[in-house]
């Protein structure tokens, strides 16, 4: 029988409850779906037909040694999303390509550990701005502050990140995201599959609840996307380097104008709420099967 090794971490070994919907629907079509841990030296990649990277939330913590293993795997199997693929999503900057494309980016200043810690606001009009590493998942790391307020605290913490040699991204916290929420819209081979609302994460000053110490708690609900959020996502996806990703999600929120723009695209280990729509998880098996 056909094996898909399904990529996770040690915290959720067997992988979470919605990425395990994808394990009958790979069943139903003959593939066995098998979640393996990226870090236990045990695994036999080669002995799967592919791997598909899912739970994998703690990258971060050595995005070197993830992409080591990436190409490690890469080199015995078939990897989905490619290691080229994921070694251009896990670092942030990739918004710089997307903006030079000329798709709408929520603006973002970047600073680096070279820079000067006392140089970090984006120009702009607003109140709030959002504090975060360009290399991340999960929202950690990530804490929303009031600029009427003293900014000592937020630049503390643009400095801690750059102490640590690590790039800062900070961005204008748009109001639209504490009533509208943000659409994440999910695809698969390149085609439009289902959508999702997220809820606000971020109250000022602190970092969200975090399930596992991982990725901070999220409030989902299912959504149809507006023919803007398509087209926009739809453009993104066409913006991907290489082949069409196995998967893709793309997250959007209304600009100050009510047009949607880009927040974060999500090639490497994203959630995909297949429990939102009904057929997700069957819409992903086939993907997968397409690929063997």
């Amino acid at each position: 029988m056909t094996s898909v090794g399904l990529a996770t971490c040690r915290e959720f070994p067997n992988l979470d409850d919605d990425d395990r919907l994808v394990i009958p629907a790979l069943a139903a079509v003959g593939i066995a779906g098998v979640p393996a841990v990226w870090t236990d030296s045990t695994v036999d990649w080669s002995a799967f037909d592919a791997v598909v990277i899912r739970g994998t939330w703690d990258y971060a913590d050595d995005r070197d040694g993830y992409l080591a293993w990436i190409r490690g795997v890469e080199r015995v199997t078939r990897l989905f999303n490619s290691g080229d693929v994921v070694e251009w999503n896990t670092d942030k900057h990739y918004l710089h390509e997307l903006r030079a494309a000329g798709l709408p980016v929520v603006p973002t200043r970047f600073v680096e550990p070279a820079d000067s810690a006392e140089d970090w606001l984006p120009g702009g009009e607003f109140t709030d701005v959002v504090v975060k590493p360009a290399v991340s998942c999960g929202s950690r790391d990530t804490v929303r502050y009031a600029l009427h307020e003293p900014v000592d605290v937020a630049a503390e913490h643009v400095r801690r990140l750059l102490e640590e040699s690590r790039s800062v991204m900070v961005q204008p916290y748009l109001d639209a995201v504490d009533t509208v929420g943000e659409t994440a819209l999910l695809f698969f081979d390149g085609e439009f599959s289902h959508s999702i609302r997220k809820g606000p994460l971020l109250a000022r000053g602190v970092e969200g609840e975090k399930v596992e110490g991982l990725f901070v708690r999220e409030q989902i609900d299912p959504r149809e996307p507006s023919d803007d959020e398509r087209a926009v996502a739809e453009a993104v996806v066409a913006q991907i380097p290489g082949d069409v990703p196995l998967y893709a999600r793309v997250d959007l929120i209304p600009d100050t104008d009510g047009s949607p723009v880009i927040l974060e695209l999500e090639l490497t280990e994203p959630s995909l709420f297949l429990s939102f729509s009904g057929g997700a998880p069957d819409r992903l098996a086939r993907a997968i099967a397409s690929r063997l």
